[in-house]
């Protein structure tokens, strides 16, 4: 029983760490609309302003495009709630659509180490 006991006292702090990360400011979000179509673009902070290249494949992330206001993974869910297309570019911002149910892995790019992945709603 005490065994039990500790185990759900760590699965509680393990959700209260879960929760906190969501609220953590890691991204940068900006929207776009045209009519009934509502476009997401979200990158990791720390590449905001960098290129990359790997082969033909080559991704800018614009500061034009990408810098809208820093967002949380809470931030980019509520987003994508409506979203009818996303480009994500970065590890973390990757991972969290991943583990958002938005994209699936073996759809993801890998652009000299940096993760990259869109969304289409249809």
């Amino acid at each position: 029983m005490i065994n039990m006991a500790i185990m759900l006292e760590k699965s509680d702090n393990l959700k209260a760490d879960d929760e906190e990360v969501g609220q953590i400011k890691e991204m940068y979000l900006k929207t776009y609309q045209q009519g009934r179509e509502v476009f997401i673009a979200v990158c990791d902070c720390d590449i905001l302003g960098k290129s990359f290249r790997e082969g033909h494949l080559h991704v800018e992330v614009s500061p034009d495009f990408f810098g809208g206001s820093l967002a949380s993974v809470s931030d980019v869910e509520g987003a994508l709630a409506s979203a009818t297309m996303a480009n994500f570019v970065g590890c973390k911002t990757v991972e969290h659509a991943i583990r958002l149910g938005y994209v699936e892995r073996d759809n993801v790019l890998s652009i000299d180490g940096v993760l990259y992945a869109q969304m289409v709603r249809m």
